[in-house]
């Protein structure tokens, strides 16, 4: 009892505990909290329609489409550029997915799965066709997509199946998921188009109208006042006037994302003369060892040449364009060089050996005696070949061994360039000078021997056995630390008006960029300037702001960027350097076209608008409502001098209409109708058919909408 009185009488000083135990915990969990919000906010590469698109998902969707790409295209790697343009193409998609989806959910559109199933069991969708499941007719085949899915699964699920086999599997089934998948995008996008595509149609009478408009013609006198006939000097342009006409073109200033402006010097390292001089040493000596008889293939690898030394004679083809023209006027035992070439920056060795004239089709059947016992071997391979000789069928010889012996075309293209070794180039040294007809043994080092029937050849082309040394003229690591010690020394201390004052005086040229976007991937073409962009765009770097030194490119550049200006998403402000710009322009115009109108108002006909000082005259035939008439004399499109004639009589006279390039006074001289047929069907079709030109636009409304945050830039 009294313990529990205890309790009682620390009552309050327990709950002031349990409370200040609270606060802790709530404390610790709110931490946690802020760390995962944070963490989500550094993982987010966009956000589309309020839905943030989270760094892994993307990379999956990535993952899905390199995939793809490797698998139609039979290629192992990617580019850093090919992987770039992949991001963009996927990002792409996302955004216009999304987009639709959002709107097709307000209106209740869907692909459900049987719909989706009815779609592929049909198989005539465009993006079925471009499958590898096609029939002898090249149509679609259900029935052998679902077998080759069978077979992966299978394969999938068999322990004892290879690891390879098992990529490959899962590799067919992830490129078949991705098609599944945009297939039912596709199909959702065409029904939301589809459905505002129903939304156009016209009538009769506007087909009328429209017919009217086209086939009705006008020939008239016009005389015209170009702009240019007052100068821009004698315009006075106010703050007040260009507000006013920012207010009346508003919407032409709307920007979708943030963009910003900046200068930048970038420098491009290339080697000095005394990098020049010590290559031009070794590839004098290169040359003289070749001269000497040295082995060309380890010339080529001391060299680190781009051109491969080739075990067999190749064709020009082979080779660089530069190696090939020079080939096409040496003789054997020629050498070249070292030559300077400017087209790659290399200088070059070249030492042509041999020529020889070789096919570069040859069709050939192989058989394959496997050489556990060489002994065994050559006796089994030389009672294949009198056995042949003797009449035996090759394919049948060829399946005793479980091999096919079906005929093989092979051409220099896919042999040239690949590194040969010295089984492969008795094969290709076997089948490239044997005649056509010919039966031959080959014996592989320690593999097997091989039964090779040679049974065509053609194209018999040049072929040479040369030795080419091409090496890029590069800068030595003390070039590229003295070029790296003088811009640091120039940027060291100086704010942006000091670097756009002296730029120029320390030979570095500073360049310009407006309305830069993060969407973009390169700071001016250099590769490697993800860091530069990231702090371009960064929320702490502010207008006037200096970069740090960036060393980019394939290690050959250095950067250093200035932040001139910031153009927010939404209206670009009446004050901006090229919105102003712009609206001075126009405003020019306007003013123009006043002082221009009023000097046409007093006229009262066609003789005295002719004789108005600055005045150009012409004759303007097939004046119509529908196209914009272009007038040479003042080399602009006129939309409103095509309608105010379009509207005008015969013998009708009229001044001051403003145009693009002038103010325009007129007189109808002839009406004229073509000889056409009014055919509503077609006319109401054809306008439907302008207006869905127009109406396709609607996804940069959407994209508008979206409110689409692109972050990418942070991440790749």
């Amino acid at each position: 009892m009294a313990a529990l009185q205890k309790v009682r009488n620390a009552g309050p000083l327990v709950v002031v505990a349990l409370f200040l135990g609270l606060i802790g915990f709530i404390a610790t969990d709110w931490t946690r909290v802020v760390e995962v919000f944070t963490m989500s906010s550094r993982n987010t590469v966009g956000t589309i329609n309020g839905r943030d698109i989270d760094n892994q998902e993307f990379n999956e969707l990535v993952e899905e489409y390199v995939n793809v790409v490797k698998n139609s295209n039979g290629i192992a790697n990617l580019t850093d550029e090919q992987m770039q343009s992949i991001r963009d193409q996927v990002w792409q998609n996302l955004v216009q997915n999304e987009i639709i989806a959002s709107e097709a959910s307000e209106l209740g559109l869907t692909v459900t799965d049987a719909e989706l199933l009815q779609i592929i069991l049909k198989g005539e969708h465009s993006m079925l066709a471009q499958t590898p499941f096609r029939n002898q007719e090249g149509k679609f085949d259900y029935n052998l997509l679902k077998q080759t899915i069978d077979q992966c699964k299978e394969i999938i699920n068999t322990p004892e199946a290879s690891a390879d086999y098992v990529a490959e599997a899962e590799s067919l089934l992830m490129w078949w998921s991705f098609l599944e998948k945009n297939l039912r995008n596709s199909v959702l996008a065409e029904k939301y188009q589809s459905l505002l595509m129903a939304s156009i149609t016209t009538n009769p009478v506007a087909a009328k109208q429209n017919f009217e408009g086209r086939t009705n013609e006008k020939t008239v006198l016009m005389a015209a006042l170009p702009y240019s006939t007052v100068m821009d000097s004698d315009i006075k342009v106010e703050d007040s006037d260009l507000k006013a006409k920012y207010n009346e073109l508003k919407q032409l200033f709307e920007s979708a994302i943030e963009t910003r402006n900046i200068k930048y010097i970038d420098v491009v390292v290339k080697a000095s003369a005394e990098d020049e001089a010590e290559l031009n040493n070794q590839m004098v000596g290169y040359a003289k060892q070749l001269s000497e008889g040295v082995a060309p293939a380890r010339i080529i690898r001391e060299s680190r040449s781009r051109v491969p030394y080739s075990v067999v004679p190749v064709s020009k083809n082979a080779f660089p364009a530069d190696i090939a023209s020079q080939l096409d006027t040496m003789s054997a035992g020629q050498l070249v060089g070292p030559y300077y070439n400017s087209s790659d920056n290399t200088m070059n060795v070249i030492n042509l050996f041999a020529t020889t004239t070789l096919p570069d089709s040859v069709q050939y059947r192989v058989v394959s005696v496997p050489a556990m016992d060489m002994a065994l071997a050559e006796k089994s391979a030389d009672s294949i070949m009198n056995a042949i000789k003797a009449g035996a069928p090759f394919d049948t010889i060829a399946k005793k061994y479980n091999q096919s012996g079906e005929p093989i075309w092979i051409t220099s293209a896919q042999y040239e360039g690949m590194t040969i070794d010295e089984n492969f180039k008795k094969i290709l040294e076997t089948i490239t000078t044997s005649e056509k007809g010919s039966l031959n043994k080959v014996v592989l080092n320690g593999q097997s021997i091989l039964i090779v029937n040679v049974m065509d050849t053609r194209n018999p082309i040049k072929k040479y056995d040369v030795a080419v040394v091409k090496t890029p003229v590069e800068f030595s690591k003390q070039t590229y630390d003295k070029a790296f010690s003088n811009f640091s020394s120039f940027l060291a201390g100086k704010d942006a008006a000091a670097i756009d004052t002296m730029a120029m005086k320390s030979g570095y040229a500073l360049l310009e960029r407006d309305n830069f976007s993060s969407m973009e991937h390169t700071v001016g073409g250099v590769k490697a300037t993800n860091e530069a962009i990231r702090w371009i765009f960064d929320a702490k770097t502010k207008v006037g702001d200096v970069s740090p030194l960036y060393e980019c490119g394939n290690n050959d550049h250095m950067l250093c960027v200035i932040l001139t200006g910031i153009t927010p998403k939404g209206y670009v402000a009446w004050d901006n350097e090229n919105v102003k710009r712009y609206l001075t322009e126009e405003v020019i115009k306007d003013k123009k076209a006043a002082i221009l109108a009023e000097k046409m108002a007093a006229v009262k006909d066609f003789a005295e608008a002719s004789k108005v000082e600055g005045v150009v005259v012409d004759t303007l035939r097939s004046v119509n409502f529908t196209y914009p008439v272009f007038v040479s004399k003042t080399g602009n499109s006129e939309p409103a001098l095509s309608g105010a004639v379009s509207v005008s009589a015969k013998g009708d006279f009229k001044a001051g209409v403003k145009g693009n390039g002038a103010i325009y006074a007129y007189q109808v001289l002839s009406a004229d109708t073509q000889d056409a047929k009014l055919d509503q069907k077609t006319e109401q079709g054809t306008m439907v058919q302008n207006a869905l030109r127009y109406i396709n636009t609607y996804q940069n409304e959407l994209y508008r909408k979206a409110n689409i945050v692109d972050n990418r830039y942070l991440f790749y």
